[in-house]
């Protein structure tokens, strides 16, 4: 079934009027999860690098589309023994399924705000999922580039993509819960400027 979604308010700048393509900085963009621990507490972690490419349309936003690659075996929950189990078989089985991606299909603007609703694919498995997204501006950097910032959050379900692995607490309950929160921050570059800025994999001085 498709994943949840949880909806933000973008804010009041809009992004540039001609048709462009920018490239995702993965050091300055984030891809953050969070999943409920003993049913009492929140684990947090990170896969990076954020990699992939955004196509604005001049028409706005509702004509746009993003691809957006990570690399699994980056997990990282700041528990080396915990990131070893989510790399293997039990979890995101990282030797058989390397990457992690989502490219968008169509992009909505509602009352609420923008939803980017696309294919995400984890392990072997593709589901359709929405993200509540903002444009968050649009600036220049000291060497040229032209820079956007983007955010976007949702849910999605981890069983529906084979993530089923779970143990019974001795009380009631279980260990890991089935939602999974996540919530994106993407910093990208005009490509037409990229030359003239640091990108893609290019870490910029601050």
């Amino acid at each position: 079934m498709p994943a949840t979604t949880k909806l933000t308010r973008p804010t009041n700048a809009t992004p540039a009027v001609a048709p462009t393509t920018w490239l995702i900085d993965p050091s300055h963009s984030t891809a953050e999860f969070a999943v409920r621990h003993m049913m009492v507490s929140t684990v947090k972690g990170y896969v990076s690098p954020v990699e992939g490419t955004i196509s604005l349309d001049g028409a706005g936003l509702a004509n746009s589309s993003v691809t957006v690659s990570l690399d699994a075996a980056s997990i990282d929950t700041h528990e080396p023994k915990r990131d070893v189990h989510l790399r293997s078989a039990d979890f995101l089985d990282v030797e058989q399924f390397p990457k992690i991606t989502f490219s968008s299909t169509r992009i909505e603007h509602g009352s609420d705000g923008y939803r980017i609703v696309g294919d995400l694919t984890i392990r072997d498995v593709t589901r359709e999922m929405g993200l509540g997204a903002a444009f968050e501006g649009q600036q220049r950097d000291p060497w040229g580039g032209e820079r956007a910032g983007f955010t976007a959050q949702g849910v999605i379900d981890r069983r529906d993509f084979g993530l089923t692995w779970n143990q019974p607490l001795p009380g009631s309950g279980v260990m890991l819960g089935n939602d999974v929160r996540i919530s994106i921050e993407l910093e990208a570059v005009l490509k037409e400027t990229a030359q003239r800025s640091p990108v893609a994999g290019t870490p910029t001085p601050e």
